[in-house]
């Protein structure tokens, strides 16, 4: 069974860059992308020879912002929106689908800002996020994707030191976040299998970041440590263009 996470910067405009081709050759029995920006009246309609898949989203309240959204072959057995808390329901950041061997949770985690103005958000966000997969992951395992707007490691970024406590995504309240994640029982598929390995899921798109591979590794899959066993591999697709991000997946065997 092949998963792919994919932060689209805004469905809409990467419909346009050839996404659903992409996607067919992608072949992915799930998709989850983040950051659709879009409203249900906005959301392009699947082609006919997609009819395959199911589509479920999770729209901002704010229009043209954040948002989720998950295509899937595999039917959920239950879905849900958000994380059980108001406060941070209000931008369409979470999905969870619940199948018979697993959650599979697709989350858009909020960016700190410029000059690191959400910062004190993000942790409070970040908490109640651990809090909830930690209530999933007692009923049983879990497998989450998605943008997480913080490189771990330095390994995870080209520019460490330059970054560091300075720029959004590797300040050490977003690092100890992912760091809590982590304990609650959750493994970094890709870091946990390729342990040295470097590249990247995300290029500034300016100052031709990408054309120089300065980036960042945001884009995860995490799952219950009981799930390691099951995954055959974790993988980034860097040479995939449309969005500022490329995808990223794992194939795991299949618990249907």
């Amino acid at each position: 069974m092949k998963i792919i996470s994919w932060n689209v910067n805004g469905i809409r405009a990467i419909v346009g860059k050839g996404f659903y081709d992409v996607i067919k050759e992608m072949d992915p029995d799930i998709l989850c992308i983040q950051e659709i920006k879009a409203q249900e009246d906005t959301m392009p309609v699947l082609p006919a020879e997609m009819n395959e898949y199911t589509m479920v989203f999770n729209s901002a309240v704010k229009k043209g912002y954040s948002g989720t959204a998950v295509y899937t072959r595999i039917k959920p057995m239950k879905q849900k929106m958000g994380i059980n808390h108001e406060d941070h329901d209000q931008e369409g950041r979470v999905i969870t689908l619940e199948y018979p061997g697993f959650y599979l949770v697709n989350v858009y985690v909020p960016n700190s800002g410029q000059d690191l103005k959400r910062l004190d958000y993000r942790k409070e966000w970040d908490h109640e996020f651990m809090v909830y997969i930690q209530k999933l992951d007692a009923v049983k395992p879990v497998i989450l994707t998605g943008d997480l707007n913080v490189a771990h490691e330095p390994v995870d970024l080209a520019r460490p030191k330059e970054n560091y406590n300075k720029s959004a995504g590797f300040t050490q309240v977003e690092i100890d976040g992912l760091e809590n994640l982590l304990k609650t029982g959750l493994v970094d598929t890709y870091r946990k299998l390729y342990p040295d390995r470097v590249q990247y899921t995300f290029w500034n798109q300016r100052f031709r970041a990408r054309e120089k591979n300065v980036g960042w590794r945001i884009d995860y899959f995490l799952v219950s440590e009981r799930l390691f066993s099951s995954i055959k591999d974790s993988f980034i697709w860097d040479q995939i263009m449309g969005s500022d991000h490329c995808p990223v997946g794992i194939e795991i065997e299949d618990r249907r």
